[in-house]
């Protein structure tokens, strides 16, 4: 069947476009009223960074993540973010949240205090994992932000798919399913970046701490940028590990995935090795293979599972097959206090389920490489009307705004569905918005930024008028989906929690790392 008849087929059942899955992980710098980096550690009245469940820190002390559970209805799950961002604003005194994601002023390295999670194995070993991406990587490079999309479809979709099925059989077809997602997500997905990318500039304090070597220009006091540029934190400038580019994880299957990414746990680093695991008594680094964990594969999307407790995210797909994707290529949306806007959800709601109708032949390593090339190409000059993509590797060419409205005239049958069987026009509006800045490049996130950035003569200046707005508009609001009390019955419990995990320490911290190895031995 083609991309219109499963559309077709999956629309019998509204329940199979109304109750997609989602959820939102949003990553934000705490910096002081000065625009610097705060120094201070994770706010004690948000409650234990390593067991809170809708606030944690991510690389670094000052990195807060934000985390909403799983909706079904994309006001709700915007609600809850906001209501995260309100109680977290409460705690922060005067402090505020960096509204982009490439970092504000940094001065050295080591102004960058590292995600402490407190005294249990566990704990430590987040922390140790961090010092491990310190050393490979650097401190800079690991505060970069972004905002991480969570997307399930529901039974009812897979049951409209593929009919009646065993269990392992429904397992398989729907793991099969989501693999061709990701295969088409690294062929089109170009669109994200190029729609939604929102770092086309930097602040030369994280360009001093890169080898770059592209023809950046300048304005005002040390801000850098490149014209086209739609999404610089996905350049190479951003998250990269050029030890990972020989590991050739593929996307054909599950099977094939797990090979590569435990393959790539196993494989030894020269270049790691040389930085050492324990010297002089104190821990560098988790190991020296080419990944630490799982977690260190850089990825724009990845498959996943819920995993139960002591199960490593591979297990748990090896386990289960794959529950959800996690999107990773969004910037932070500079111009929402919450890093993401209504219709952003709905445009990647429209487009991964696009991605999942539509034909996706199998990818080898030569095709991939193509559109990673073309995802580069976005990411740096995607806004020039006379930039070409490739069609695959035969030499064949289109434009970014040609090739936009071929998939833009798809999304919009999606669209016409989805409203269809939620009784309202909103994906529709969303499209008809989004079809216009196909058409005029100056319209993307990243053109109205630079323009600003521009005209406000400095990335410093734009990034503290957003930030002072966001934090008033936040604090202005009312709880809207929790309550306060519940934010502070959490906190509590996140406390006793962490209490409780480090009381049932039995192990020293160099058998639990054994025990956690034991499989790479």
């Amino acid at each position: 069947m083609d991309f219109s008849q499963r559309l077709q087929q999956i629309s019998a059942n509204p329940d199979a476009l109304t109750q997609i899955g989602r959820g939102l992980e949003r990553e934000a710098l705490r910096i002081t009223p000065q625009g610097g980096l705060s120094a201070q550690p994770h706010p004690a009245g948000l409650g234990s960074a390593l067991t809170n469940k809708w606030v944690t820190t991510d690389f670094a002390e000052s990195l807060l993540e934000f985390i909403t559970p799983v909706s079904h209805d994309v006001d709700s799950l915007l609600t809850q973010l906001s209501d995260i961002h309100q109680f977290t604003y409460s705690k922060l005194e005067q402090e505020s949240l960096w509204p982009m994601s490439m970092p504000c002023f940094v001065g050295k390295e080591d102004d960058i205090t590292l995600a402490q999670y407190g005294s249990s194995n566990s704990g430590r070993m987040k922390t140790l994992y961090r010092e491990g991406l310190k050393h490979r990587y650097g401190s800079v490079m690991q505060v970069i932000s972004g905002v991480h999309f969570n997307f399930s479809f529901p039974d009812e979709f897979w049951q409209q798919l593929f009919g009646d099925q065993a269990e392992q059989a429904r397992r398989d077809s729907v793991s099969d399913a989501y693999f061709g997602l990701i295969r088409n997500y690294y062929r089109f997905g170009w669109l994200i970046p190029y729609l939604f990318g929102a770092s086309p500039a930097l602040c030369g304090s994280f360009l001093n701490k890169s080898a770059s070597e592209l023809n950046f220009e300048q304005v005002g006091g040390g801000t850098y940028f490149l014209p086209n540029a739609t999404a610089l934190r996905l350049s190479d400038l951003g998250y990269t590990n050029h030890e990972q580019s020989s590991l050739k994880i593929g996307f054909n299957s599950l099977d094939q995935y797990l090979e590569g990414l435990q393959r790539a746990i196993r494989t030894p680093s020269e270049e790691f090795a040389s930085i050492g695991v324990k010297v002089d008594g104190e821990y560098r680094q988790l190991n020296t293979n080419v990944l630490q964990i799982e977690n260190e594969l850089y990825a724009p999307i990845r498959p996943k599972r819920v995993a139960a407790d002591g199960e490593k995210p591979s297990e748990a797909l090896s386990r289960g097959g794959v529950e959800y994707i996690e999107v990773r290529s969004l910037d932070v949306n500079p111009f929402s206090p919450i890093g993401i806007t209504a219709d952003q959800v709905r445009f990647l709601d429209l487009f991964l389920t696009w991605a999942v109708l539509s034909p996706s032949d199998k990818m080898d390593d030569a095709e991939l490489e193509c559109w990673r090339d073309n995802w580069n190409r976005v990411v740096l000059d995607g806004r020039n009307p006379e930039l070409l993509l490739k069609i695959g590797c035969n030499g064949e060419r289109l434009t970014v705004q040609e090739w936009g409205q071929r998939v833009f005239a798809e999304l919009e049958q999606v669209a016409l569905a989805m409203d269809e069987a939620a009784g309202n026009d909103s994906y529709q509006q969303t499209i008809q918005r989004l079809k216009t800045w196909i058409d005029d490049p100056e319209l993307t996130l990243s053109a109205q930024l630079l323009n600003q950035i521009k005209q406000q003569e400095g990335i410093g200046r734009v990034g503290m008028d957003l930030a002072n707005a966001h934090a008033s508009a936040i604090k202005e609001r009312d709880f809207a989906f929790y309550s306060q009390h519940e934010f502070e019955q959490e906190v509590e419990a996140s406390n006793s929690r962490q209490t409780e995990i480090e009381q049932s320490d039995t192990l020293s911290f160099e058998d639990f790392l054994d025990d956690y190895f034991a499989d790479l031995k």
